[in-house]
């Protein structure tokens, strides 16, 4: 999120997360004036017309009956395109609503995650969903592949909730290592953040070192003119950062996507993606 120029790539899958993806996209772009880029990613099965079905049919069968169901296979195929399409004009049709001017859509065949790196070049953010326990999505969808997508994105992914809400109060997760500083670096560099309320906080014990980082932390922060506090959490990430966004009311989690080794559950894997779902906030991942 710092350069104008790039666009908000907002991955949408149909799921009733697809709103709050488009939500938070247009949130984005009135922040920052960035274009906004839909995509959608049929797979392999939805859009494979040439299934093989002749060790499904009995010996003798007629050749007829092959026929059809390659017929069948092929009018899928086309239905999931058209829904495709439908999903796209649906979410351009939310952000118009919310104001955005400069949309672009994308209907692509193959997998998520190779889109992500074949789009992300001119990118400022990744947007996808959250996969929630209620979702109404099959594995294959984006939920499945969130952890796959923070682990190969080169730019910030922001991950929705499942209900948008405009952000106000942002919690930033800081560990000390290099990924948690990138985050706080790219948070004073983007006009996302000005004018949020920022709160900088270590889960752990209070040391001379863990105060020189959130003092540093909060040093860049104010040199770009946004105003942080600072403080240290005891227990461990997962519920004392959910437990916080719950109870002080934080409307973002911003965390970097790598935590520093001494902290372990910040690093992505099942843990943080337990942590993802249990705070009802959109998530920002940085590498």
């Amino acid at each position: 999120m710092t350069q104008p120029t790039q666009k908000i790539v907002a991955f949408i899958d149909g799921s009733i997360y697809s709103e709050s993806v488009c939500k938070n996209a247009a949130w984005i772009a009135e922040r920052t004036g960035a274009a906004v880029e839909l995509i959608h990613v049929l797979g392999a099965r939805d859009t494979s017309g040439k299934r093989d079905h002749s060790g499904a049919i009995a010996l003798g069968a007629r050749t007829a009956l092959l026929q059809e169901l390659t017929e069948l296979d092929a009018q899928r195929s086309k239905l999931m395109s058209q829904r495709g399409r439908a999903i796209l004009d649906d979410a351009r049709a939310i952000l118009e609503k919310d104001g955005v001017t400069e949309i672009s859509t994308l209907l692509r065949h193959g997998d998520v995650v190779e889109a992500v790196s074949e789009v992300e070049t001119d990118a400022r953010v990744i947007i996808v969903g959250k996969r929630g326990e209620d979702a109404d999505f099959a594995k294959g969808h984006l939920g499945s592949n969130l952890e796959r997508i923070v682990r190969t994105s080169q730019k910030p992914v922001y991950v929705a909730s499942r209900a948008f809400r405009a952000v106000k109060k942002v919690l930033v997760a800081f560990d000390g290592g290099a990924s948690a500083m990138k985050a706080v670096d790219h948070i004073a560099r983007s006009p996302v953040f000005q004018g949020l309320n920022i709160h900088v906080v270590t889960v752990g014990n209070e040391t001379s070192e863990v105060r020189k980082g959130l003092e540093n932390a909060k040093a860049v922060l104010s040199a770009a003119g946004l105003e942080a506090q600072t403080s240290v959490l005891p227990g461990q990430p997962e519920k004392a950062l959910a437990d916080l966004v719950e109870k002080d009311g934080f409307d973002m989690l911003v965390m970097g996507a790598y935590g520093h080794s001494r902290i372990r559950s910040l690093i992505i894997g099942s843990t943080t993606t337990a942590m993802i779902r249990s705070c009802k906030v959109p998530v920002v991942l940085i590498r």
